[in-house]
């Protein structure tokens, strides 16, 4: 096969994994030698609205896999075209695209072949081929295997400037269920052994000696939405712990995309793209806004987030009683949970209430969403009046309905 060909399955059979962000490394810098930089030699990074990286070289190093993940189109059982690349063509993929300026670096994950250490030696022969051998500086993101070794694990971490170890979906019972060859406790030890390795690398022995750079990135995973029967609020509930315990840069959510010859287990209909879009957004809420788990999904009967208005709004609608807020006097932690502030609004009110009373114009030149904001913020010279508890406040917010079709 063609390395064309190899380069064309593999970097599509890529495209279902979202845990790709690149944030970069200051520890990595080509600007005095080597070749690429996280940080300079031109080096800018693009990103889709929903945080994903699209300035990395994505591909399985191989989509052959010897487990049979029910939700998985390389599964074992699936008729799909194979490929495998050796560990020099994924060495010259990544060397050859950077220089042609395509690329800012490698997001590397791969079907697990022979075994799991196996596949993630390989892996590892790869990353640290372009650092030792190439001076490769730029962003390395591998996607680590949970089943092998911990001295594996370890070594990728020298060398990637973020491992990812997939929790793949939200609950424990469904992972056994519908990925029988993999276990969550083995996923979870996996996450730990990253997560303490990364933070003794941070302590500098009795000599003032600092340990090897260890994914200074940190590490990331993803959970399928929708291909079991979890709800948003079991979805949420699990990333806060991951977040919590694991100290986890991103936890990103997939929705699930029906595949060829699933399994009776799995739903015939994906989930909409918008719920997707809803748990980033209540994500952001959990990690910079303050807001729990329960504050997020208990706005709604059964657990699931609206799809039709954000959840900080559905959170406001469902707790009118505590609006409207004098935007003079609030603290911040109050403000962060007005609809149409974001975290940059809130730090440009409290500094500049700081020489005056602001007014309404004021917040709109500070780039709030005053359309959202107003019905719950009271100002010098503004006040919501009855807008606050009004029948039809949603009403408001929501899309207009549309007429279904027949045809």
């Amino acid at each position: 096969m063609t390395l064309s060909r190899k380069l064309a399955i593999l970097s599509d059979a890529a495209k279902y994994d979202a845990s790709c962000a690149s944030s970069g490394t200051e520890r990595r810098d080509a600007r005095k030698g080597g070749l690429g930089s996280t940080e300079g030699a031109g080096i800018c990074h693009a990103y889709t609205p929903d945080g994903r990286c699209v300035s990395l070289l994505k591909i399985l190093m191989t989509n052959f896999c010897i487990f049979d993940c029910a939700y998985c189109v390389n599964r074992v059982s699936s008729n799909v075209e194979r490929a495998r690349f050796t560990v020099d063509e994924v060495v010259t993929l990544t060397l050859e695209f950077y220089r042609r300026n395509y690329i800012e670096g490698l997001f590397l994950s791969s079907g697990i072949i022979r075994s799991p250490d196996a596949t993630m030696a390989d892996m590892v022969r790869i990353a640290r081929t372009l650092r030792v051998d190439h001076g490769f500086k730029g962003y390395i993101h591998l996607k680590t295997i949970p089943d092998a070794s911990p001295e594996l694990l370890d070594e990728a971490g020298l060398y990637a400037d973020r491992l990812s170890i997939n929790i793949e979906l939200p609950q424990d019972t469904s992972i056994r269920e519908l990925a029988p060859e993999k276990r969550p406790e083995t996923i979870r030890q996996a996450m730990g052994r990253v997560h303490l390795t990364r933070e003794a690398s941070r302590d500098r022995s009795h000599t003032g000696k600092r340990p090897a750079s260890f994914a200074p990135a940190g590490q990331s995973t993803q959970m399928i939405v929708g291909a079991d029967r979890a709800n948003d609020a079991a979805i949420l509930s699990t990333a806060s712990r991951l977040y919590t315990g694991y100290g986890l840069k991103r936890v990103y959510y997939s929705a699930f995309s029906p595949i060829p010859d699933a399994s009776a287990a799995l739903p015939l209909v994906k989930p909409p793209l918008m719920r997707e879009h809803r748990l980033y957004q209540a994500d952001w809420l959990m990690r910079f806004y303050g807001f729990s788990v329960d504050e997020i999904a208990g706005v709604t009967p059964g657990g699931d987030l609206d799809l039709a208005i954000d959840p900080k709004l559905a959170w406001a609608l469902a707790n009118r009683a505590d609006f409207p807020l004098d935007v003079n006097r609030a603290p911040r932690e109050a403000l962060l949970r007005v609809p149409g502030f974001g975290t940059k609004t809130v730090a440009r009110i409290l500094s500049a209430r700081r020489h005056g009373a602001l007014r309404y114009d004021d917040l709109a030149r500070m780039g709030a969403s005053m359309k959202k904001a107003r019905a719950f913020v009271r100002l010098p010279g503004w006040t919501p009046g009855a807008l606050t508890d009004s029948a039809d406040l949603r009403a408001r917010f929501a899309p207009p309905p549309e007429q279904l079709q027949l045809i």
